[in-house]
């Protein structure tokens, strides 16, 4: 029974429960949907799972040697995920995340476009809430921006997809040719989520302010998600390498110069995808297995990342650089794990990052692509300076920040641990690492010219940082806002948009009136200004005679005032039709009736 079902179905399903139950209960309950759910990783390659729905089939759940591995990882995220925010009392993260899991972790077992997108849409409306748990007015306005951007990414999809159907009679998920319009809209679809250039303003925008525990989630699966669909669909598709290389290169400037840590992180997130989208481009065997190798490090360091940074702004209320300092000696445990993050990322020898990205820059050597080789190594000093040095020496050591507080939660320090922990042994037994990946590797990424040329790039760029910093010509830790792709749909449109309406409105002052109001305002603009004897409107409007009482003139008096005074001031123009006539009117309405 459980064989049949898609792996993480059985989470998201699960997570239903998880409101109900008391807290310490649930944590053991999510993590027995974890396990449940990574059964699935023993059950072999293979399609599992099938249903068929007007003659079409669709593949629920298959697995291959690309799926095993980020299978694993995913599993691994979603159990460290649980237990770093097993301090969090309410269950409506706890739901957002062990669903979010889960539908992550079936949309990679996915044998179909059609079933992708269910689970592709499924991972935008079960993250959204992590963002929306940052309880601000910013973390509202992003998680609207974010859920949009999202469903957008997956219409991309749904298109791609029924023109797929109806022009080959199926929509396996395979790899697609990019000079077809089913492939270009898939390509944009997965291109979205995978922040790529001038389409990575969510990025920044929206994992910032989510929760503490919220980015943590937020980082492991939805850009990953996309790195596993490019691998499936377009591996070797050329201008992946030169989106990829872009994508390494420009998040340098922006994270230097940003204040906020998490938001250095999540330019550094861009920065690392880059290496992951320049080796599916490459396409080799040794590519593919550098771009698997390096998304399943990347979960892990850079989980570790903001989950040191996560604890400090729990602890410290505060993730900026210029507000931050010194906290070493009240979270030591925290600074020693988020340091490993560091090292690990910046692709030390005897650490993950070393392992995984060694695979790429070999990918790249042996295709002889020079200039993107050296634009990588650009790249890798960049990671250096501004996750590397920059994450763990402004928050824990570059001044005094006064801030006195205590040591993490003890399951923030449990997940940081153990994060902490696999980072190393990866990097210290790579070879057992590199069993995993999709195709046979024989590869030794500690031969001398790996090792010193890494030791000496990492060396000059820290020499870089101590001279910048030491000659004040580091850019200064400042409370400021870094403009993004993202400015054009959050400050220019509206900047542009909000005064043309009120240029128009202004200009185009009117109103549509019933015929009754029309004759009235007509015979009030007969006397403007002056006194109107009331059994006179009466007897034009309704024919009435003055001896008839009624109340009816002084409720469509109240409303008019009310309508028009309320929304268009004093002066206005009227416009109405009787039949084919228009009338339109001056008007003050300042007159009385008695």
């Amino acid at each position: 029974m459980i064989s049949s079902l898609p792996p993480g179905f059985i989470m998201v399903l699960g997570a239903l429960l998880v409101p109900f139950l008391p807290h310490i209960i649930r944590q053991v309950y999510m993590m027995i949907l974890i396990l449940i759910s990574s059964y699935s990783l023993t059950l072999g390659f293979g399609i599992h799972s099938i249903i068929n729905v007007m003659d079409y089939e669709f593949i629920l759940f298959q697995s291959d040697a690309l799926t095993l591995p980020f299978a694993i990882i995913f599993h691994i995220a979603a159990a460290l995920n649980v237990i770093y925010g097993a301090h969090e009392k309410h269950w409506k993260q706890h739901v957002s995340i062990i669903s979010y899991s889960g539908a992550a972790i079936a949309a990679i077992h996915a044998g179909d476009l059609l079933t992708l997108f269910v689970w592709w849409e499924a991972t935008a409306f079960t993250s959204v809430f992590l963002i929306l748990a940052g309880n601000s007015t910013r973390s509202y306005k992003s998680a609207i921006r974010y859920i949009i951007i999202q469903v957008i990414s997956g219409m991309f999809l749904l298109a791609g997809a029924v023109i797929l159907l109806l022009n080959d009679g199926n929509v396996l998920l395979t790899k697609f040719d990019i000079n077809t319009l089913h492939g270009q809209l898939i390509f944009i679809a997965f291109g979205i989520k995978a922040a790529f250039p001038l389409l990575n303003g969510w990025l920044q925008d929206a994992y910032p302010e989510a929760s503490e525990i919220g980015t943590v989630a937020l980082s492991t699966f939805t850009t990953k998600l996309a790195i596993f669909c490019f691998a499936k669909c377009f591996a070797g598709t050329e201008i992946l390498i030169a989106i990829g290389a872009i994508m390494t290169f420009y998040p340098i400037f922006f994270a230097v110069i940003e204040n906020d840590l998490r938001r250095v992180l999540t330019y550094s997130l861009n920065n690392q995808l880059g290496f992951m989208i320049v080796a599916i481009g490459i396409g080799t065997e040794l590519a593919i297995n550098g771009a698997v190798a390096h998304a399943f490090a990347h979960i892990l360091y850079k989980g570790l990342l903001f989950m040191g940074m996560g604890a400090v702004l729990y602890r410290a209320g505060t993730c900026k650089a210029s507000e931050l300092g010194g906290l070493y000696k009240y979270m030591p445990i925290t600074a020693v794990c988020t340091i490993i993050g560091a090292i690990s990322i910046s692709a030390f020898p005897l650490f993950s990052g070393f392992v995984a990205k060694s695979l790429i820059m070999s990918a790249l050597g042996k295709e002889g692509l020079v200039l993107v080789y050296f634009m990588l190594l650009f790249a890798s000093a960049g990671v250096l300076h501004h996750s590397g040095i920059k994450i763990p020496f402004f928050a824990f050591f570059a001044h005094e920040s006064g801030i006195k507080t205590k040591e993490a939660p003890k399951n923030m320090i449990v997940a940081m641990i153990i994060a902490s922990a696999l980072c190393i042994m990866i990097g210290i037994f790579p070879a057992t690492f590199y069993q995993i990946l999709p195709y046979e590797i024989i590869y030794e990424p500690y031969d001398f010219s790996h090792v010193v040329g890494q030791l000496q790039l990492l060396t000059f760029a820290a020499f870089a940082f101590i001279c910048l910093w030491h000659f004040k010509i580091y850019p200064p830790e400042l409370n400021s806002t870094v403009l993004n792709s993202d400015w054009i749909y959050r400050k220019m449109l509206p900047g542009v948009l909000l005064p043309l309406s009120k240029l128009i409105n202004k200009a185009n002052r009117k109103i549509f009136l019933t015929d009754i109001e029309v004759k009235i305002l007509a015979k009030l603009s007969q006397h403007d200004g002056e006194y109107v004897k009331k059994d006179e409107v009466l007897k034009q409007v309704w024919g009435i005679k003055h001896s008839y009482s009624t109340h009816t003139l002084e409720t469509h008096i109240y409303r008019l005032r009310k309508k028009l005074s309320a929304k268009f001031g004093d002066k206005l123009s009227i416009i109405s039709k009787i039949g084919k006539k228009q009338i339109i009117k001056k008007f003050t309405f300042k007159n009385h009736f008695q």
